[in-house]
């Protein structure tokens, strides 16, 4: 349980978090690898030397960089039109579980929310319009934005400079361990993870965070007139 009481401001990831993760995982492992292959017209020949394991590899090599998030970087660097790719499934993009409850219970409580996201700005321009998220943020800032991806220090620095927050006063909801870390390092007091942040791979294991499975454990009724009446 979180004592709302203590908490000012509450920063929120996007991909894995609010969003389900799947249309990401699925992109990423599935839909691009097949697709490159039929946009490049490459052979048999062709696609032995480049594997879709190889070229998942060649992707996730630049895990936690800038230009790991970076779709602009995707498309120069495989030679295709990421977004136009991402259009072709976007069906799958869509919120967590509970995730639209808890914005909307967010509201009746008052902290400032805010987006912090390594997802880049084409990103934001294609799930935003589609998951109606944007009405319940007072801020959306992208590590594009600031330069530095959430698992480096300097995006914590940018962040408070752009969108000022109390560390010790402020929760931190994210599903990747490594970013969870940075923000440890940095100060913020209140932080969780996420069990489930595909709905269609396995639980994570987050040895040192609590995971919640559900936003509703957070979600605690307001008071009622009752309980500020002497007994």
């Amino acid at each position: 349980m979180i004592d709302w009481q203590t908490i000012d401001t509450v920063l929120l990831d996007m991909d894995g978090t609010l969003l389900d993760l799947h249309f990401d995982s699925h992109f990423w492992l599935e839909h691009l690898p097949r697709r490159y292959v039929e946009l490049h017209q490459l052979d048999e020949a062709s696609q032995a030397r480049l594997s879709k394991a190889q070229l998942i590899a060649r992707i996730t090599d630049m895990r936690g960089t800038l230009s790991w998030y970076s779709l602009d970087y995707w498309s120069q660097e495989l030679g295709v039109d990421i977004i136009a790719l991402k259009r072709e499934v976007q069906h799958l993009i869509g919120l967590r579980g509970d995730a639209l409850d808890f914005l909307q219970w967010l509201k009746t409580r008052h902290p400032r929310v805010i987006l912090a996201t390594n997802a880049d700005r084409a990103s934001l321009e294609l799930k935003l319009p589609l998951t109606g998220l944007e009405s319940y943020l007072d801020a959306i800032v992208s590590s594009q934005d600031v330069g530095a991806a959430k698992e480096e220090q300097a995006f914590w620095f940018a962040l408070q400079e752009i969108e000022p927050f109390d560390p010790a006063r402020t929760l931190f909801i994210d599903d990747n361990p490594r970013v969870l870390e940075s923000a440890r390092e940095f100060g913020i007091r209140y932080l969780l993870g996420i069990r489930e942040p595909d709905s269609q791979r396995p639980e994570k294991v987050l040895k040192e965070f609590v995971a919640l499975d559900r936003f509703a454990d957070l979600m605690q009724p307001s008071p009622t007139a009752s309980e500020y009446c002497d007994e």
